[in-house]
């Protein structure tokens, strides 16, 4: 036996091998498996439809797409949504768990359903996170609050929202536990990595579904909180239908993410979610800002900057100026906000900076596709009780912003036209290689561009990117770490460098980034934007519901 597999498993596997494309017609729905779709390409198309909730169209780019709009007007369909479902189960309380949690508490409630539908949280007595969800209104008393095992086998929808390190070592009593039926929900397709790496499979008779928000936790609750007075604030979310037990797998995978508050949906794949989810991370989302801004500190010192005013130059203008123009008018805005001779800076600094981001990207997407990311990942959560993941906002850098923030006056940070040319070639980097590799726009956009500017850098903004980089998930944390030196290396050796000895405009590089298809998918992606900005201070609590200033584990440090 492999990791407690069990003998349906290994005749599972015999049968996946053996699958074909096809589209089956049940209850009058059309259901695609997984394997149907990595037969035509990852994410290759967006369409899906619903028998209860309006489901559009858009062109992004001339690619046509579906979507679904979110909002609290939606609340009214989730009792048909939830249909035969009295039991929610979310287990894990990290960064998503909280969030999601409280927010289909509340559209529970908001819908009238409290007296059909409950929301009710696993996890092992004894622990701080016990404590914390107790504090947020969950409680054994009031059937609301159980141990794992207990909830994951009680579960209509079981929520799995565990660390992905324990998902690959939990996901055989998981699945064995659950009942025939059930609803296995994702938001993260990295336990099908594992799964796959493995050789395995999910067991037949149940569904297994992904909704993934495209931004931390403490993110999907804030913007949530903000969408109670401005009907249909929150964060996108992808989904995804791998295994269609029921016949509705689709309905209760978009009442999920509507209860989640998401102002639209969009279709994808688990395998499609976890390559550009666990690639994005590690790119312009966290590992690419950080290897960006820490090797422009030290450039800017090096020119003769204060540290004071590197790291303004740098961090500051990066998650201030720099994301507020993308994040409400994309990344040409930024080129085009700048003076004559700001543009060329941008371009000098954008041309040189392309390539060598490229690189170190496909690096990542190809490491992730093929499993060794992954094998990564597991192996250093597997070596935490004797190495633990150690903290990185000591370093004189990030102490210097320490005092950068509590004397930012907003209005006078710069928009620095190089620090924007390095950090918008970084995104266009991102984005290519996910084109390149098949992914779709709605993916795309969101994955490397929405969950970046209307998510994480907002916390950076507020907090700082060191502790965004101390404070993701495990998965995210390590990929940074890994992958951000490599970034900040192949900039100061290649692009730098380059500039330094006089390289000029790519006129090529430059014709391409004007003109690309991403600016009119993001353009459509705007007018779906939510209409408030996420609201963060610099001394609010992190978890949802205030359940922490920090993410805590036995195994890492935090």
């Amino acid at each position: 036996e492999q990791r407690g597999r069990t003998p349906k498993c290994d005749a599972r596997k015999a049968k996946v091998a053996s699958r074909t494309w096809g589209v089956q017609e049940q209850r009058g729905r059309r259901h695609l498996s997984l394997s149907t779709l990595v037969s035509r390409g990852v994410g290759e198309s967006g369409e899906f439809t619903s028998t209860i909730f309006d489901v559009e169209d858009v062109s992004l780019a001339g690619s046509k797409e579906s979507i679904l709009r979110g909002g609290r007007d939606k609340f009214g369909l989730l009792a048909k949504a939830f249909e035969g479902i009295k039991t929610i189960g979310v287990c894990g309380w990290g960064s998503q768990g909280p969030a999601q949690a409280q927010n289909i508490r509340d559209s529970i409630e908001a819908a009238g359903l409290s007296g059909d539908v409950k929301v009710k949280i696993g996890l092992r007595k004894g622990r701080p996170s016990w404590e914390e969800a107790t504090a947020c209104g969950f409680t054994e008393e009031s059937g609301t609050l159980g141990e794992t095992f207990d909830v994951v086998a009680e579960s209509d929808l079981l929520l799995l929202l565990i660390s992905d390190g324990a998902q690959a070592s939990l996901y055989p009593r998981v699945l064995a536990a659950m009942k025939p039926g059930a609803t296995l929900g994702l938001s993260h397709g990295f336990l099908l990595g594992v799964m796959k790496n493995d050789g395995v499979d999910f067991r037949d008779d149940i569904n297994v579904v992904l909704v993934a928000p495209k931004g931390m936790g403490p993110s999907v609750r804030r913007l949530y909180e903000q969408g109670k007075s401005v009907n249909g604030s929150g964060i996108n979310a992808s989904f995804a239908v791998h295994q269609d037990y029921t016949g509705n797998a689709t309905e209760i995978a978009l009442g999920w993410s509507i209860a989640l508050g998401s102002p639209f949906t969009f279709r994808t794949t688990l395998e499609s979610e976890y390559k550009s989810d666990i690639y994005g991370e590690r790119c312009c989302i966290l590992g690419g800002v950080h290897g960006i801004v820490e090797s422009l500190f030290r450039r800017y010192e090096a020119q003769g900057m204060s540290p004071e005013d590197a790291f303004i130059n740098s961090v500051e203008s990066i998650t201030g100026p720099i994301n507020s123009i993308i994040s409400k008018r994309g990344m040409k805005a930024v080129y085009e906000e700048l003076d004559g001779e700001g543009k060329e800076i941008f371009m000098k600094a954008y041309s040189a900076s392309f390539g060598p981001s490229m690189d170190i990207c496909y690096e990542i997407y190809e490491d992730v596709a093929c499993g060794n990311e992954i094998k990564s990942v597991v192996n250093a959560t597997n070596r935490f009780d004797r190495f633990p993941m150690g903290t990185i906002d000591q370093t004189r850098m990030w102490k210097v912003g320490e005092e950068v923030r509590a004397k930012r006056v907003e209005e006078d940070i710069p928009l620095n036209p190089f620090t924007a040319g390095v950090y918008v070639a970084n995104m266009m980097a991102t984005l290519t290689t996910l084109r390149e590799k098949g992914h779709n726009w709605s993916e795309i956009c969101n994955e490397s561009i929405i969950e970046a500017v209307d998510s994480l850098n907002p916390y950076m903004h507020a907090r700082g990117v060191a502790f965004m980089v101390d404070n993701c998930s495990f998965t995210a944390r390590l990929g940074t770490r890994k992958w951000g030196p490599r970034f900040d290396y192949n900039l100061v050796q290649q692009a730098y460098v380059a500039i330094d000895n006089g390289a000029g405009v790519n006129d090529e590089l430059k014709q391409e980034f004007l003109n690309h298809d991403v600016h009119s998918a993001l353009a459509v992606c705007a007018e779906l934007r939510p209409s408030v900005d996420i609201s963060v201070s610099t001394d609010e609590a992190v978890g949802a519901g205030k359940a922490r200033t920090q993410y805590k584990s036995s195994k890492a440090n935090a």
